[in-house]
């Protein structure tokens, strides 16, 4: 039976702001329509969240200092948020978590003090103390962003055998073996791959098969792509392109970049140029090629996300209060407006539940 709606979590700043915590909706996966907006949870700065590969369990970070992740059971009756317990994060400021495919390891990437953590997760959802931590050092090019680490991402290659957590603060990829029985991140098995000074590496996205990932840099307006050996774990660069377009002089940084659920198409947000970057993926090469941007009630585009059937994209307006749906053209890859529009404070990330 096909499904026709799912469920949406948003995940925004609080206090002093509008927003009080999670937000939910359900969206139409025939109209594109978003309904019965409301407060799933309150809770402080849950500004990034993921959900657990059974979609009974939510997980957000509380962007503060110090860091901390907390653990929610997903009500199948209300789809509100029942909390269920909370850990550290390790480090300060948490922005991004990942979780591996058998549900058993939760890792987040802390950037205020560019470090990373795994957490094991209880058979109940429940999150368990802290595994491994493991502090960056160094600092990049850029005198006022790059003064020291600042881990912006954390994402585990698609065997889960490593993870690869961007970091801004010294323009690098550190990548750790992570050992799914004890759920820890082994630092003598570590990599890096270097990341041309100045550019802000800030989030990757594996390509449907994962033979390519793509890094989109916050601070230079570029994504790279590579080629992902899975065996070593090693990424080798084979292509940079801009995220804006030719011309453009005003001041712009990167926030998202996924790829389609198909795997023909890639797309990145811009803050300042307040768009969508669309691109078509070679499917031999990885390769990307530019389509065209979207920015219509775009602002501050800080995560957008697109549904599992790959029909629309959601994004998220931090600095406008709102989320905005654009239908995904099946053959172009090209976004077209819905006009739906709806009211959230703040909003920093959107997630599916499946």
């Amino acid at each position: 039976m096909e499904v026709k709606s799912i469920d949406v979590y948003f995940g925004t700043y609080t206090s002093p702001n509008s927003s009080e915590g999670i937000y939910h909706a359900v969206l139409d996966l025939e109209t594109g329509k978003l309904s019965g907006t409301d407060l799933a949870c309150a809770t402080p700065n849950p500004t990034f969240l993921e959900i657990h590969p059974s979609s009974k369990f939510l997980y957000a970070v509380s962007e503060r200092d110090p860091g901390a992740v907390s653990a929610f059971a997903i009500s199948q009756a209300t789809r509100k948020l029942e909390f269920i317990n909370k850990t550290s994060s390790e480090g300060k400021g948490p922005c991004h978590l990942c979780i591996s495919q058998d549900g058993r390891v939760l890792l987040v990437a802390n950037y205020g003090s560019g470090s990373v953590a795994s957490i094991p997760i209880n058979k109940d959802g429940s999150l368990a103390e802290p595994a491994s931590s493991i502090q960056h050092t160094g600092s990049s090019v850029n005198p006022r962003r790059q003064r020291e680490p600042h881990a912006h991402s954390v994402n585990l290659s698609p065997d889960n055998r490593f993870a690869y957590v961007a970091d801004l603060g010294i323009d690098k990829i550190m990548v750790y073996k992570l050992d799914s029985e004890s759920g820890r991140l082994l630092q003598d098995d570590s990599s890096e791959i270097r990341i041309k000074p100045g550019a802000g590496p800030r989030h990757l996205s594996f390509d449907t098969n994962g033979k390519f990932a793509y890094l989109i840099n916050e601070l230079d307006e570029t994504i790279i792509t590579f080629i992902h050996e899975p065996e070593t774990g090693n990424l080798s660069e084979i292509q940079t392109i801009s995220t804006l377009p030719e011309g453009f002089s005003g001041t712009s940084i990167c926030a998202e970049v996924k790829v389609h659920p198909s795997g023909k198409f890639l797309y990145g947000s811009n803050r300042g140029h307040d768009s969508i970057a669309i691109y078509r993926i070679n499917p031999e090469k990885g390769t990307l090629s530019l389509l065209g941007f979207q920015n219509q009630g775009i602002k501050n585009p800080r995560n957008f996300n697109i549904d599992p059937t790959g029909r629309f994209c959601i994004v998220a307006n931090q600095d406008s209060d709102s989320v905005i749906v654009f239908r995904i053209d099946q053959e172009t890859g090209l976004l077209e407006p819905t006009g739906q529009l709806i009211k959230v404070g703040k909003p920093v990330c959107v997630r599916f539940n499946k």
